[in-house]
């Protein structure tokens, strides 16, 4: 039976707009996947399958099952569709994309030199078939991040067609909105959620010390990306507050 004697914070249902976990699937075998959506689902918005994973994946097509019947929206990666530019192979991603049946592809120019008119031409074009996550942020952690550049691109991709726009995190945390050592660019995240406020960023945030600080900046529906699969219960329990990192504090002892 789930517990239900706690006052929390209300969360919303899927399918969720705003409070949305994304994961990042490296090459998870398919029946780890179940174990994991069988244990977890609720709690899992969407899936990527980083990088290029997505054309190496033999039981792509099962798992996408899997993820449409606990309602998990899965997502191609954005350096699939970069290398696909790169060779002038767009519209066969695209095709091949639909083929699979993923239902969110993503925009990005974190490898590829893709000129801005390029970039917007992609987002317009994707979103004629799917819903589009863009992202903003370079991969180079030597490329500093400035805060007037990345509001500027946040704007421009929703104008395209974008329904949120993901901040480079990576997978290590440490690079766009985050220091050589995973500290958080506060000025950074501001600049981009004032744009047309949070709800419309998907933060990637992979370090527990980055979820809390998002979460107590946000509130528990804020947008939360690249999350290790094995992590899923624990960031909704920072959520929630029941980790001490988001626990709520009373000023007075309570009456017991």
């Amino acid at each position: 039976m789930p517990a239900d004697f706690l006052a929390l914070p209300k969360r919303r249902r899927k399918p969720r707009t705003s409070g949305v976990t994304h994961v990042l699937d490296k090459g998870m075998p398919e029946p780890t996947a179940k174990a994991l959506l069988d244990a977890a689902g609720d709690f899992i918005d969407i899936w990527k399958f980083g990088w290029g994973t997505a054309y190496l994946d033999r039981e792509l097509e099962r798992k996408l099952e899997l993820l449409a019947g606990h309602e998990v929206l899965a997502c191609m990666g954005g350096t699939l569709l970069e290398i696909a530019w790169s060779q002038s192979r767009v519209e066969e991603c695209l095709r091949w994309a639909t083929g699979v049946g993923l239902p969110l592809v993503e925009v990005s120019a974190g490898v590829m030199p893709i000129p801005a008119e390029h970039r917007a031409r992609l987002i317009k074009r994707a979103a004629e078939s799917f819903v589009v996550l863009s992202e903003v942020g370079s991969k180079d952690p030597a490329k500093l991040a400035d805060p007037k550049e990345w509001a500027a691109q946040v704007e421009a991709d929703l104008v395209a067609g974008a329904w949120l726009v993901v901040t480079e995190g990576r997978e290590s945390g440490t690079v766009g909105l985050y220091g050589p050592g995973g500290e958080v660019q506060e000025g950074l995240i501001d600049a981009v959620a004032a744009v047309a406020g949070h709800e419309r960023i998907l933060f990637e945030a992979p370090r527990k010390d980055q979820q809390a600080w998002l979460i107590n900046r946000f509130g528990c529906d804020v947008n939360l990306g690249n999350i290790p699969l094995t992590d899923v219960v624990g960031v909704e329990a920072l959520r929630l507050g029941l980790r001490a990192d988001t626990a709520v504090v009373p000023e007075r002892p309570p009456d017991w």
